[in-house]
């Protein structure tokens, strides 16, 4: 059974860091891709950024250049670092992949970005 546990988040400063991490468990993240979405409050999950297995990412136009995802095989942990934090950063981030054709999501982890 594939699982994919988060960790990481809570309330930061803006112009801030923080890190969240995504664990799986039933599937490796070294040979899937991962994605990291996040929902603002009233609005639409949007899509901010995506590892694919063979290393190569991609990322919002919102978040480029402030966010950074990387892999840890041994951890079998994907990271996401945030950097520069804006208030509009303030969303529930999920990280997500896909096994098989099924999509599997964490289970949220809340980034609040307030003074």
């Amino acid at each position: 059974q594939v699982r994919l546990v988060q960790s990481g988040g809570g309330l930061v400063q803006p112009g801030g860091s923080l890190r969240l991490s995504c664990t799986a468990s039933g599937t490796l993240v070294s040979t899937n891709y991962v994605a990291w979405y996040r929902q603002a409050p009233n609005k639409e999950r949007e899509w901010v950024t995506t590892l694919v297995s063979g290393g190569a990412s991609a990322y919002s136009d919102s978040v480029k250049g402030r966010f950074a995802i990387s892999r840890d095989n041994a951890e079998n942990t994907v990271y996401l670092d945030m950097n520069s934090l804006k208030p509009e950063d303030t969303a529930v981030y999920y990280c997500q992949t896909e096994v098989r054709g099924t999509k599997y999501w964490g289970q949220g982890t809340q980034v609040t970005v307030s003074s």
